[in-house]
């Protein structure tokens, strides 16, 4: 079984990565927030990703999903026990910091929750049951740990909003808090915005 693998990005698409680990490339599946601060690095940058090993009698064929922290892949296995969510789901809804979501769950944030891909009202009421007071170390991992913005800034797109984060906190120094004020007040006064490229424009034409 596969737990850690280390290497180059060859390359990326919507939700995974192709990782030249030991001369093997290996397909891995990813978060969209996890994608954006992967391929927001240089080429040549190795990466380190801890991974969850995904077979079953009805997926048997192996499935690697990649975090670039262990806290990461330790919250996602707390969020698949979660009835209503498996592995798949739960890494397509990774849309926003870990941090973030574990402080949306340990404030019974409901609506943020359901904001999520793939989440929605009832399946988010079934996390927090599920997992209220169980997340509190991931959660003190946010930056700002007030209650978050039910306000999702872009509920078409979060995979964009995911990209934008990782370059404005990882290429430009933001904080995760400051960047997402960012790209709500972007989005908010330019709603037709659709590309990564546009939306950064926008952010720094208001003089962020």
């Amino acid at each position: 079984m596969i737990g850690y693998l280390e290497g180059q990005v060859l390359d990326g698409d919507s939700d995974a990565i192709l990782l030249l680990a030991g001369q093997v490339g290996y397909e891995i599946l990813v978060s969209p927030f996890t994608r954006a601060q992967v391929m927001a690095q240089s080429k040549e940058t190795q990466v380190q990703l801890h991974i969850y090993y995904h077979v079953t009698e009805r997926q048997p064929k192996p499935v690697l999903i990649g975090f670039l922290e262990k806290k990461d892949k330790a919250f996602f296995q707390l969020f698949i026990s979660v009835s209503a969510i498996g592995p798949m789901k739960a890494v397509k809804a990774m849309v926003r910091p870990v941090g973030e979501i574990a402080a949306a769950i340990e404030d019974k944030q409901v609506s943020l929750l359901a904001k999520l891909p793939g989440i929605g009202p009832r399946t988010a009421e079934k996390v927090i049951a599920t997992l209220h007071g169980k997340t509190r170390e991931f959660a003190e991992r946010a930056p700002a740990r007030a209650p978050l913005s039910p306000v999702s800034p872009s509920p078409d797109n979060p995979e964009m909003v995911a990209m934008v984060t990782g370059v404005l906190v990882n290429q430009l120094g933001h904080s995760s808090g400051s960047a997402q004020r960012m790209i709500r007040a972007a989005l908010e006064k330019n709603p037709g915005i659709h590309t990564p490229e546009a939306l950064l424009d926008a952010i720094y034409q208001e003089g962020a």
